[in-house]
């Protein structure tokens, strides 16, 4: 049973490498925030698959932590990213017509 979680942080270990080489060559910046993304939910399931590899239980509280951290820091990501587009004057989200004219 061990050499499975063995297996498990080798394939883990090696999917956050390439997200991190994506993160730095990404074309866009839109491809490194969603490698950066990736590579935080990848890291969430390393420290989870290592707690049940040790069976030391502080590690899942590690782990739960860390995503509380993750997921504050999309939502901040995302608002930044929301106030630059209102404020270069980029089209939001707001009721549309469709095309079609009232008449």
């Amino acid at each position: 049973m061990q050499s499975i979680y063995l297996l498990t942080l080798v394939i883990l270990l090696v999917a956050n490498l390439c997200s991190l080489i994506r993160a730095g060559l990404g074309p866009t910046l839109f491809d490194r925030i969603l490698a950066a993304n990736t590579f935080g939910s990848q890291t969430i399931l390393l420290i989870a698959i290592y707690f049940f590899a040790t069976g030391h239980p502080q590690y899942i509280d590690i782990a739960l932590l860390y995503a509380l951290i993750h997921y504050v820091g999309n939502i901040a990501l995302v608002d930044y990213f929301n106030r630059q587009d209102e404020q270069m004057g980029a089209p939001t989200d707001g009721p549309t017509t469709n095309g079609l004219a009232d008449d």
